[in-house]
């Protein structure tokens, strides 16, 4: 019955997920030293979007829609810099191996990709600490390593900074939520 708030009670079970009770873990392949540090230091990101394409048919003037391709969107990490710029370094030696800044040369010992590729984890967590999901992202690398503005008004700031990495593919895995339908 509508304008009952005993009906919007009676389906928040769980009085809601919070979008700040999250982790993210990515494992870098060129440089593995900031790795640790990542989990605390990366401050937003996004539960990844599902996008399937479709594909029109046109029939007597109509248009039938069919289910077509899945992409899958660049992923977006925002991190805290501190003063040891440990995990900017390693993101910028992730990209200068895939290619290097002066010599546009693959420098991982072989042109396969399966040497710059590796995954990351987003875990969310419940309000008693307790992971609900996590989404496991495969084949990434970054694409953007983002710039750190500098200025003089900034007072009382810490500088952060965007990677901006390309997704193979994600998965659901784990947590008390299930995995939505075996992905």
């Amino acid at each position: 019955m509508a304008f009952n708030i005993n009906e919007i009670k009676s389906q928040m079970l769980f009085d809601g997920a919070r979008p700040a009770l999250f982790q993210v873990t990515i494992q870098n392949p060129a440089n593995s030293v900031a790795d640790i540090k990542v989990p605390f230091m990366c401050e937003a990101t996004g539960i990844p979007q599902a996008e399937l394409g479709m594909v029109q048919v046109p029939y007597f003037g109509r248009m039938i829609k069919l289910a077509g391709d899945r992409t899958y969107a660049d992923w977006q990490v925002t991190i805290i810099n501190d003063e040891d710029f440990l995990i900017r370094n390693a993101m910028e030696e992730w990209s200068n191996k895939i290619n290097t800044f002066q010599g546009n040369i693959r420098s991982f010992g072989s042109a396969s990709p399966l040497l710059y590729k590796s995954q990351a984890q987003v875990v969310q967590y419940s309000k008693t600490g307790v992971p609900i999901r996590t989404y496991q992202y495969n084949g990434i690398y970054p694409t953007l390593i983002s710039d750190i503005p500098l200025s003089w008004a900034s007072q009382n700031e810490i500088e952060r900074f965007q990677v901006t990495f390309a997704v193979d593919y994600w998965e659901v895995s784990g947590g008390i939520t299930g995995n939505a339908g075996g992905l």
